[in-house]
């Protein structure tokens, strides 16, 4: 299957830093294309701008969260249908840093998964353990529950996305070993066509925690990683696009 690379720019930029990021990918991409789809999730304030700026670049764009209602009285949130309506085709979900900041379960995620599908968005969901699961030894375990809690049913039709971001390695400049991250996204795999069928087979995951252009290469060859989802590096087109790349 084709490489996804996304780019998850987090709470950071300005209009202008925005504006300037998009334009860089996509001249980027234009002159030298990688054999890898694209997608960047700027901060919700600047969607539609990223949205235009890369309109018929072939370069997707998704949101950070969604909430799970389709409207109401939810000061603050914003819909998956108010996504879709701005041009995002995409949106993260589950991310580490919303489950710890924001005490999302795993129930909270698949709720907000069933409307981003409802309103025709594709999720990326984020699963991953934190150091001392891992140091316990209940990476797998603790990864394979996330996955069967965080996943609607129509994940697989609509072509949904995991993304692998061990807790520990985001942000910190560690990764784990290569045989570590090709365990877990074995793991994944096994779990999807359990639940999915032949459908789990073709589903797209991602490794997420620290990926850098220095160790892209070697990542991105393992078996069953099926793409980045890249923070600190997305911020740098030259960066993302090297590691775009790399596949």
């Amino acid at each position: 299957m084709r490489p996804l690379i996304a780019g998850n720019w987090k709470m950071h930029g300005s209009l202008r830093e925005c504006a300037a990021l998009a334009g860089a990918v996509r001249q980027g991409a234009a002159s030298a294309p990688p054999a890898a789809d694209l997608l960047v999730c700027p901060p919700f304030p600047y969607l539609p701008l990223v949205a235009e700026a890369l309109r018929g670049g072939g370069i997707a764009v998704g949101a950070q969260d969604c909430h799970a209602a389709p409207k109401g009285a939810h000061t603050g949130d914003v819909s998956a249908p108010m996504l879709k309506d701005v041009g995002a085709t995409h949106v993260i979900l589950g991310h580490s840093e919303r489950r710890s900041d924001h005490g999302e379960t795993d129930a909270a995620v698949r709720a907000k998964a069933e409307a981003a599908l409802a309103a025709g968005l594709i999720p990326v969901i984020c699963v991953g353990e934190s150091e001392a699961q891992r140091l316990a030894g209940d990476a797998e375990t603790v990864v394979s529950g996330q996955l069967e809690g965080s996943l609607p049913e129509g994940f697989a039709a609509a072509g949904g996305v995991v993304a692998y971001e061990p807790v520990w390695a985001i942000g910190t400049g560690r990764t784990p070993t290569e045989a570590e991250i090709a365990a877990i996204h074995g793991a994944i795999r096994t779990g999807l066509t359990r639940r999915f069928g032949a459908a789990g087979g073709t589903l797209r995951i991602l490794y997420g925690g620290s990926v850098k252009p220095g160790n892209a290469k070697g990542i991105l060859a393992l078996a069953n990683v099926d793409g980045a989802l890249v923070g600190g590096a997305s911020l740098v087109a030259a960066d993302f696009l090297t590691i775009a790349r790399a596949c």
